[in-house]
């Protein structure tokens, strides 16, 4: 599975159905507009909702749509997948919860940022080529250009973190899923990964969000997040990878920050220091070129 292919923040994995009259390439930047406004309306709501709540509403209702579709049954799923399986639901309960908490305290440009270290990463590391420590140096810099703190500009040693931890257990999630992929066919593994993060996010959904999981108007809002987020983006992204190479999909998924940038502008009203802007510049270079020379790979099935 190549890196910049790989499901991402709970991808609902729809089934194949006719192709879509947009060309690929509009396929994924709708894709990544409609992630970066679901992130943004997710982050509007921390003044009702705090980021314990908004996750678990995600994470559940994505769950609510992933069963739904996929339908799939308990006996399918074999004793020795249970460990994987689990795990792989963690880990994807708390990459989301952990990107949450980030965007409370920074910039979301700049979480979206920090968290492709994750995935980078990993195609880093898969590789033995010299070209990849150009994209590592790059990655650095911008990193170290958001190190130096400032609280007027909303950047906080805690939210740097956070954002960082989310994108390990991205690059976490990018492992488990080829492994609980092999082993449960379809989207059903998804869909039971989902739940069990649904049941792990449960007691931080309850204690942090209370009696606001139960306001009508939030809970639609809630159930929008998980569409934008989820469910719309990546039927997108499925559809426009049977027609497009991965190594032009990771290009153009490293505009991503970009996109955050000004989903943050347009819809919370955050603004960049021009530091901020050239570490973000870094980064997608990083990305997109960790991307555009990539070991060729044999196609999935």
């Amino acid at each position: 599975m190549d890196v910049w292919a790989s499901p991402r923040f709970g991808t609902l994995l729809m089934p194949q159905r006719s192709s879509f009259i947009l060309p690929p390439t509009v396929l994924v930047l709708l894709s990544i507009i409609s992630v970066q406004i679901g992130s943004a309306i997710a982050k509007s709501l921390f003044t009702q909702l705090n980021p314990y709540g908004v996750a678990f509403l995600r994470v559940g209702f994505a769950a609510i749509v992933l069963m739904a579709l996929w339908r799939p049954k308990f006996s399918a799923v074999k004793r020795s997948s249970y460990p994987a399986l689990i795990l792989f639901g963690l880990v994807l309960a708390f990459m989301n919860l952990t990107f949450y908490l980030a965007n409370e305290r920074i910039p979301l440009a700049v979480a979206v940022t920090l968290e492709f270290i994750g995935p980078l990463s990993v195609a880093v590391v898969n590789s033995r080529r010299w070209i990849d420590g150009l994209w590592v140096m790059l990655a650095a810099i911008g990193i170290l250009l958001l190190a130096p703190i400032d609280s007027a500009a909303g950047f906080d040693p805690i939210g740097i973190l956070l954002a960082l931890t989310a994108g390990g257990l991205w690059a976490a999630y990018i492992l488990l899923s080829a492994r609980v992929g092999q082993a449960l066919p379809g989207g059903t593994g998804l869909a039971w990964a989902m739940t069990v993060g649904t049941v792990g996010l449960l007691p931080f959904g309850i204690i942090g969000g209370g009696a606001a999981l139960f306001v009508p108007h939030l809970l639609l809002i809630g159930f929008g997040v998980a569409l934008l987020s989820s469910v719309l983006p990546y039927s997108f992204e499925l559809e426009a990878l049977r027609w497009m190479p991965v190594r032009v999909f990771g290009v153009l998924l490293s505009l991503e920050p970009a996109a955050a940038a000004l989903m943050g502008f347009l819809i919370l009203g955050e603004t960049l220091s021009l530091q901020a802007i050239a570490a973000i510049v870094l980064v997608s270079i990083a990305a997109a070129g960790s991307s555009r020379f990539a070991t060729r790979e044999a196609p999935p099935p």
